[in-house]
């Protein structure tokens, strides 16, 4: 068995990264090549040959993508450089983790919460993240629903969970787990930050 540390990247492809980030972000969200030219505006050619590293779209063109989707078009791109390729699959490192945005403002920031991607990648039927609440800040004042289970783990702080008719207060080392299509939402009525880890299966992101 070989231990792997944090290594050095090889250089990367940058296009065919970009191609496998987009399409992996499109199936995320249940979109066929159809969908996404038709809400971004770009031809379903185009998309394609972006998506098998064939085209280099012009950052004006990437942003349409991205705003299609309501992600930050620095989704695309690592932050902190390229990742080694032996890591790319498998591991996220802290300094790596990549923030999703879920409504067309692209921030939840309204909200007072924060969500960061802890899977490498969004191409298997799971998907784990880590959440953080600012006092007062919630998933929202309305419940919502989607499909598919999700799961968590609360690390800092409390939580109040309410799944339907039912409110639940959840403290550090409290998880919990439920059927997604249940209405529900999430709030931190207390004075510090709160931290979830949590994950849903099949992966989606709410749009």
């Amino acid at each position: 068995m070989s231990v792997k540390t944090n290594s050095q990247p090889e250089s990367p492809d940058p296009i065919g990264q970009l191609g496998d980030e987009l399409r992996s972000l499109r199936k995320a969200h249940g979109l066929t090549l159809k969908d996404l030219a038709e809400a971004s505006g770009k031809s379903i050619s185009f998309i394609s040959k972006i998506e098998r590293g064939l085209a280099r779209p012009s950052i004006t063109a990437l942003q349409d993508i991205a705003e299609a989707m309501n992600v930050p078009i620095g989704w695309f791109f690592q932050t902190d450089g390229p990742v080694p390729a032996d890591e790319k699959p498998y591991v996220v490192r802290a300094d790596r983790r990549r923030r999703l945005t879920y409504s067309g403002v692209a921030s939840t920031d309204y909200m007072g919460f924060e969500d960061h991607l802890l899977s490498a990648n969004l191409d298997g039927e799971l998907a784990m993240g880590i959440s953080r609440y600012e006092p007062g800040g919630t998933a929202g004042d309305d419940l919502y629903s989607h499909r598919g289970e999700e799961a968590g783990l609360i690390l800092e702080g409390e939580i109040e969970l309410t799944i339907d008719t039912d409110v639940f207060v959840l403290k550090p080392g409290d998880s919990f787990s439920f059927a997604s299509n249940i209405p529900h939402t999430y709030r931190n009525r207390g004075q510090v930050p709160a931290v979830i880890v949590w994950a849903n299966t099949p992966v989606t992101l709410r749009r």
